[in-house]
């Protein structure tokens, strides 16, 4: 993915993401993207296959944390969330709740 750095500017979450060390043909690339804010800092793409599986990639400028959510109606409140970020240490969580 990108070099972590103690001051991440940038993170970029594959939310699903091949095995590249199995040698995994790369995914097709993903047909649908979108910004989700007017200033361009939360880019979001997706694609699904024939057995409706999505897969997405999300893309944001931030500090070191994202949240991302799932929603039938648009609201919090039955929602599936998912939660990542870099630690100060550099590692990496991720978290779906």
């Amino acid at each position: 993915m990108a070099v972590l750095l103690s001051r991440i500017k940038v993170m970029l979450f594959l939310l699903f993401l091949p095995c590249f060390c199995s040698g995994q043909p790369a995914p097709p690339p993903l047909r649908f993207s979108i910004f989700l804010d007017p200033s361009n800092m939360v880019y979001l793409r997706w694609d699904h296959d024939k057995q409706e599986l999505m897969t997405f990639e999300l893309q944001v400028h931030t500090t070191g944390w994202v949240a991302f959510g799932f929603s039938p109606h648009g609201e919090l409140p039955g929602s599936d969330i998912v939660i990542g970020g870099v630690f100060p240490n550099g590692s990496i969580y991720f978290s779906v709740s």
